[in-house]
């Protein structure tokens, strides 16, 4: 201490500006320690301090951000192709309720330009259905830091409404939905071209199914189409009744395809009349396009009216023939009950069959009263001849005279015993016979007369022996005839019964 205290004394009293001797005070190294310790100790304690507020502003910062992203999506978030990054559910719904805004459908229709439908004409518009919050409210909020190494798409269901009313009213003003625009489809068809029967197939046609379309575009709306086209849905619009795969149409063009392919070849002797798919197809009813007009009883009614035809071209029984007789005198006959007849009944019903099944053949009509031959003399050459005014008959066989005799017929004065001229064909032959007149009012007949050979051709008239007569030929008629029957001597009538047949003409005249 006194140490010091000299130090301190001449620091003190010299004045001299020269520097003094510098004496070194060892230090306490105990002291040295205890003075670093301290400022070691306050540097830790700012780190530390440092350190715990950085801790701290980071967690108010991570919190804060993690409170952020608790109302907002996730930074590289897309919801339905919206970029929901730093977004509310409600910031989201608002953007895609903006979309909504400009909503248009373009309707497209059969032969008609297409038209569109606004999202305002309908009062279209977006309905939250809470999904996109819901989204939200499954997002985590602290993991907001692993957003920077991935993004999140989503897709929700995007809820909208319109006015139904409204949609039914643009549907009925689109131009395809006019009456006047409309045409209705067609029936399929059998027509006739190229030598055929074929099916012209139906049309479509532009007429709506009203409910069906309305359906349609509503349905495309709900699902947010941007066009719908009415024509990829067959319901939209009505159809035909009639398809071409109709079994009924194919049937009918295999049935008249039929009628084209027949060909009926009639002959009349040397004759022949053809009738073939041309005349046939004639029959037929068609209209203005050529459409088949199916009518049973129209065609039905040409075929009777071709075999009518038929008959009066070649029916020979009710007409008047010219012949030549034996003795060389021209007469011209009326013949009621021989010649030929087509039973007009009988074949048109075959000629139908025929016809719907396409046969092709050659034969004679269907006939109910047949003559010896065809031609102008159907007498042929095979014949029983009867002259009433020579009182003489003959039979010819191919030409050739088989039998021949003098007779005795019917009273000329009495027209009720009058031997009446005409063509007629053998009835019935029987022998014996008792011949019969008038039954009388008290149940007698006006006279039986007992015959050996009868052979009756008109009715109560016949050929028949008659010993009863005295003589035959010359004018034994004119006193003595008959009741109108041919009166033969028993020995020819014998003969005539054995040779007679019954398709053998009897040319009876005056």
């Amino acid at each position: 201490m006194r140490q010091k205290e000299v130090i301190g004394q001449s620091i003190r009293t010299s004045k001299s500006a020269r520097p003094g001797t510098i004496t070194y005070v060892p230090m306490n190294k105990s002291e040295f320690r205890s003075t670093v310790f301290s400022d070691k100790n306050k540097i830790m304690k700012i780190v530390v301090m440092l350190i715990v507020m950085i801790l701290v502003i980071s967690c108010c910062v991570y919190a804060g951000i993690s409170y952020y992203y608790s109302y907002h999506f996730f930074f590289g978030t897309t919801i339905n192709g919206i970029d929901s990054s730093n977004k509310t559910a409600y910031e989201v719904e608002q953007e895609i309720a903006g979309k909504k805004d400009n909503y248009v459908i373009q309707v497209s229709a059969r032969m008609q330009e297409p038209q569109t439908i606004t999202g305002k004409d309908i009062d279209y518009q977006y309905v939250s259905s809470g999904e996109i919050l819901q989204l939200l409210k499954t997002q985590k909020p602290w993991e907001w830091i692993r957003v920077f190494f991935e993004t999140k798409n989503y897709m929700v269901q995007e809820e909208t409404v319109f006015s139904r009313e409204k949609l039914e009213e643009q549907v009925s003003s689109l131009n395809c939905a006019k009456k006047e625009n409309q045409i209705a489809p067609e029936n399929a068809y059998v027509s006739f071209s190229n030598s055929e029967f074929t099916i012209v197939p139906e049309t479509e046609g532009s007429e709506l199914n009203a409910r069906e379309a309305y359906q349609m575009i509503s349905g495309a709306i709900d699902n947010e189409a941007a066009d719908v086209d009415l024509g990829s849905d067959p319901k939209a619009y009505k159809k035909a009744d009639v398809t071409k795969e109709s079994s009924e149409l194919q049937n009918m063009v295999n049935t008249y395809n039929n009628l084209t392919k027949a060909n009926i070849t009639y002959t009349f002797g040397d004759e022949t009349v053809t009738l073939d798919g041309n005349t046939i197809k004639n029959w037929l009813q068609f209209d203005e396009k050529g459409q088949l007009l199916p009518d049973d009883g129209a065609f039905r009614q040409h075929v009777v009216d071709y075999v009518a035809q038929l008959a009066a071209d070649h029916d020979t029984v009710g007409t008047e023939r010219q012949f030549q007789t034996t003795s060389g005198r021209t007469v011209y006959v009326y013949g009621s009950a021989y010649g030929w007849k087509i039973d007009q009944d009988k074949e048109a019903a075959q000629l139908m069959q025929e016809i719907q099944s396409g046969t092709q053949t050659t034969r004679e009509p269907v006939y109910s009263m047949r003559a010896n031959a065809h031609g102008i003399n159907d007498l042929g050459d095979t014949y029983i001849e009867v002259d009433l005014t020579e009182q003489y008959m003959w039979y010819y066989q191919n030409g050739n005279i088989i039998f021949q005799s003098e007779i005795v017929s019917g009273l000329p004065g009495d027209p009720d015993r009058k031997t009446p001229p005409g063509i007629f064909t053998l009835d019935s032959k029987s022998s014996p016979s008792v011949l019969r007149g008038e039954m009388t009012a008290n149940g007698t007949y006006s006279y039986e007369q007992p015959v050996t050979y009868w052979m009756p051709f008109n009715g109560g008239i016949g050929f028949h022996d008659a010993d009863w007569q005295p003589y035959f030929g010359g004018d034994r008629y004119l006193t003595g005839g008959s009741h109108g029957c041919i009166n033969l001597p028993p020995e020819n009538a014998g003969q005539l019964y054995s040779l007679i047949q019954y398709d053998v003409p009897i040319i009876c005249f005056y």
